[in-house]
């Protein structure tokens, strides 16, 4: 596991969530290459999606922009070693 420590940025997600985000893109970096982002955003999601349930997406990179609407409870960004991670459960627009 990498010994970098997670800055969360903003979120809204509960606790033990930010923890499962946290420690999930640890180990994405563990088993893939820091350049390869899909890789590791697909993974994350796909663990979301299996312990949360479906509609979870993941942004994973050095530099973007977004914008976005998520279900209220669902939303992390953070940086671990030098990549960004956003992670959120989509909604409808009001």
């Amino acid at each position: 596991m990498l010994e970098g420590k997670g800055v969360i940025e903003d979120t809204d997600m509960p606790v033990k969530m930010q923890i499962q985000a946290m420690l999930l893109a640890s180990q994405a970096l563990d088993v893939y290459d820091v350049l390869d982002c899909t890789s590791i955003a697909a993974h994350i999601k796909k663990e979301f999606d299996k312990k949360y349930g479906g509609g979870w997406q993941c942004v994973v990179g050095s530099k973007f922009g977004c914008y976005f609407t998520h279900t209220k409870g669902t939303f992390i960004y953070f940086t671990l070693e030098t990549l960004n991670f956003l992670i959120f459960k989509g909604a409808t627009s009001p």
